[in-house]
């Protein structure tokens, strides 16, 4: 096999050569094109390793009308983003999963309504050819104007109005809120109470409706064992607080996710509670940086994010290649990770 003078860049004739195929199979295999044998793409795919060939974007792009990239759109601001543990592992897990399949991740944030215009602009402007959504925020007018664009959109959460041509890839958040209210019911539990979400997200209604049903179905009246937070640490502590003020017989609590949680354990501690032997505490979320580390580590309702935008991006490459998804709207499963916090 010939290698190419090291002095200069490898070619896609140089990579040809060394695999040992046409140039027009070596095109074929490197912008996954169809009508290449298993083979001959290895091959191709494995003398580009070798020879460190990298593609001129540009004229590739013009070949294939392809970017190489796709948007991470987030519709939070920024520092409420960062803060938040979920979203880093959304951002970690699309990162390397795009990586993986040689693209680029471009993260976007808006903010406000007045973000929306320069978002559809540049999206639409043949910069992305595809864009990965968190608006989780039931009538966030961006996830109309996402529908407008010309490349596959995919919405993470079901937040978005239904339709057609819409694509969504979502958890069972009521189930898991069941999953956590009946572990604590076998336990013994009768006063449970919960520290909500927002309720102007969809994950938040869900997870409050299925504790809702679940206490409802045991006979137990919840009216007035609710109190809602933000999904923060801080949020769920001052929660707590109110709720301990309202409901003092209180013996167990469903936080909707594990920083407001992490909040309530703080405030029970702080009310002279002991956690689980007075108190039990289920979370959501099942964070691995969070829940295992609290004191005491935390029963949490699992779901892995990564899994979550795994799928997205599977749907996302479907949709590329003029496939539709057999499931527009799929609903991952949850389960219970049972720690000694209950």
């Amino acid at each position: 096999m010939a290698v190419p003078d090291q002095g200069g860049r490898p070619t896609l004739e140089d990579v040809a050569a060394y695999a040992g195929v046409s140039r027009s199979t070596a095109s074929r295999a490197l912008n996954e094109e169809t009508y290449v044998s298993p083979q001959a793409r290895e091959k191709v795919l494995a003398a580009a390793r070798d020879l460190g060939y990298s593609p001129n974007q540009a004229a590739r792009s013009l070949v294939t009308k392809r970017t190489g990239a796709v948007a991470l759109l987030l519709s939070e601001p920024e520092s409420m983003v960062l803060d938040d543990p979920y979203y880093l592992i959304v951002m970690r897990a699309a990162f390397r999963e795009l990586a993986n399949r040689g693209s680029q991740m471009l993260v976007m944030f808006v903010d406000n309504r007045d973000d929306i215009p320069r978002t559809m602009k540049f999206l639409d402007g043949g910069h992305v050819d595809g864009v990965l959504v968190f608006a989780p925020h039931i009538g966030d007018p961006l996830a109309t104007a996402l529908r407008l664009l010309r490349v596959p959109v995919v919405f993470g959460g079901s937040s978005v109005t239904n339709g057609k041509g819409l694509y969504t890839v979502d958890y069972d958040n009521k189930s898991g809120a069941c999953l956590a209210v009946e572990h604590l019911l076998t336990q013994g539990r009768r006063r449970i109470v919960t520290v909500s979400g927002p309720q102007d997200q969809r994950s938040a209604r869900d997870r409050l409706a299925g504790w809702q049903e679940t206490l409802a179905a045991a006979g137990i009246d919840p009216t007035g064992l609710s109190e809602p937070a933000d999904f923060t640490q801080h949020g769920g502590d001052i929660a707590m607080q109110r709720l301990l003020d309202r409901v003092p017989d209180l013996d167990a609590v469903f936080a909707a996710s594990d920083p407001m949680a992490a909040g309530a354990i703080r405030a029970l501690r702080s009310a002279g509670r002991r956690v689980p032997d007075d108190v039990a505490v289920v979370g959501f979320d099942d964070n691995p940086r969070l829940a295992p580390t609290l004191d005491p580590p935390l029963t949490s309702v699992h779901q892995d994010p990564g899994e979550q935008v795994g799928e997205m991006i599977r749907m996302l490459l479907q949709l590329q290649t003029g496939q539709e998804p057999a499931v527009p709207r799929l609903v991952l499963p949850v389960s219970l990770t049972t720690r000694q916090s209950a």
